[in-house]
């Protein structure tokens, strides 16, 4: 694996080999030193154009456990706010060499540009509406985790699908691993076509009794410049996931942050049906997966310049990927 733009272009073995990676890091998390030396002496730059908790944290958190050198940078504060082009910048933070280069732009297609601009395997951790594909593979992870493969499963992924780069990676993922997905919201927030990408689509939330598993979107205003509902009470009057909606059997998911007493009730955020606790700490696993399967899982070869030598030095012999603390 080159890079991580979209979900697109991985096939169910290779979400599986994620998956499993993202297991075997488990047991670091358990040790009282919670690193390994796998990517030691490697540069990892975190460039994110928009703001984020869950993704930029646990992105730089799973560098640092890997052993990485973290190079962080906003929008905010950095020459981004000077003018500086995405390409300048990518140029300017490519002299310091990197291994890898995660970056959150609100462009769609940012991240693809990016990997054409660089040596540096390049990770997609969001762009625009577009895609979020660690998100969704930590959101596989999550589901395994706790309903075993996903054949056969239903899902409903029920909100602002429309404005969400997440439910485009989630329901590409959750379609390639076997499940059955249906999205659901008000006719203006459900985008033409969708169905190319293999789900149902509802726009009530009549038979949501059905899905085994509901996944709700925030209503993302900030991409919003018309008024796609009426007003939020009306939203949650009829798209809300609340007591009297959720099923017994029923779990739910959401990508955060939540919007409480809208997208969700609280006492389903709260409650024993709800995983996004478990998301986030899977995102960590998940994303120690990702940088280690594009660094170091194929051997990937890395330029003579940065290693300091010629000849058959073209691949750096990698540490197991759960060996002994850093």
């Amino acid at each position: 694996m080159r890079h991580l733009l979209s979900i697109e272009d991985l096939d169910r073995g290779e979400i599986e080999l994620i998956c499993d990676r993202a297991r075997s890091f488990a047991e670091v998390g358990r040790r009282d030193i919670k690193k390994v030396p796998t990517l030691r002496g490697r540069t990892i730059v975190s460039l994110f154009y928009e703001a984020s908790t869950r993704t930029s944290s646990s992105f730089e958190l799973a560098a640092k456990r890997l052993s990485a050198d973290v190079v962080s940078v906003k929008s905010v504060g950095s020459s981004v706010d000077k003018g500086e082009s995405l390409r300048d910048t990518i140029a300017t933070l490519s002299a310091y060499e990197p291994e890898a280069i995660v970056i959150r732009s609100p462009e769609a297609g940012a991240a693809a540009l990016v990997a054409n601009w660089t040596e540096a395997a390049v990770v997609n951790a969001g762009d625009g509406k577009h895609e979020h594909p660690s998100q969704a593979l930590l959101d596989v992870y999550t589901l395994i985790d706790h309903v075993g493969p996903l054949d056969g499963k239903r899902i409903w992924i029920v909100g602002d699908v429309a404005h969400s780069r997440v439910a485009r990676s989630c329901i590409r993922a959750f379609v390639t691993m076997g499940a059955e997905v249906t999205v659901a919201g008000p006719p203006t927030l459900i985008p033409r076509g969708i169905e190319t990408l293999g789900c149902e689509v509802a726009y009530d939330l009549g038979d949501i009794g059905e899905a085994d598993v509901i996944y709700a979107l925030r209503m993302q205003k900030e991409r919003m410049n018309h008024a796609f509902v009426p007003s939020l009470r009306e939203y949650a009057v009829n798209y809300q996931i609340n007591g009297r909606r959720l099923g017994p059997r029923q779990l739910v998911m959401h990508p955060g942050p939540v919007n409480r007493g809208v997208e969700l009730s609280p006492e389903v955020i709260d409650g024993p049906a709800s995983l996004i606790t478990a998301q986030v700490a899977s995102g960590l696993l998940v994303r120690m997966a990702i940088l280690y399967e594009i660094l170091a899982g194929g051997e990937r070869p890395r330029p003579l310049s940065r290693i300091g030598g010629g000849g058959d030095r073209s691949r750096e012999s990698e540490s197991s990927p759960i060996g002994e603390p850093a």
